[in-house]
């Protein structure tokens, strides 16, 4: 894993050992079958693979295609300028902006490690498909 700024976005990038665990540990394919993750954009957007090979943006939550921008992500020789600040950690809203959190630094904001993140976004994902299943007719 390599983590750090690339220009204005603080990116993690998974190694490509790395991809299969991490969309597993995300359990993308129950959001975005057929695309896996290759790292986090800005701590809120995951990056993420379709099978022919082409890069998207996506929030972590609600994990859901209407919301795959392409994005350009760097190869695997980029430099990312290091920042010991963050390094090991994720900026993480307790309140998903989804469910109406503030995304702002305050209250809403908590640093956590990689694993709580993945608890945290699988929790989320689990909750947004539930409550969107439970009334089909609501939008986002």
């Amino acid at each position: 894993m390599r983590e750090g700024w690339y220009g204005d976005d603080y990116l993690i990038l998974f190694d490509e050992s790395e991809i299969g665990g991490a969309s597993d540990r995300f359990a993308i394919s129950e959001s975005l079958a057929d695309y896996e993750v290759v790292g986090l954009r800005g701590w809120s957007d995951f990056i993420v693979r379709d099978g022919s090979g082409q890069t998207y943006s996506v929030p972590t939550v609600p994990l859901t295609s209407q919301y795959l921008e392409p994005f350009c992500a760097p190869t695997q020789g980029a430099a990312l300028k290091s920042d010991p600040r963050f390094a090991g950690k994720i900026n993480w809203c307790v309140q998903p902006v989804v469910f109406g959190g503030n995304p702002r630094l305050g209250e809403n904001i908590i640093w956590v490690d990689h694993s709580r993140h993945s608890q945290l976004v699988l929790f989320w994902n689990r909750k947004y498909r539930e409550l969107k299943g439970n009334n089909p007719n609501k939008t986002d």
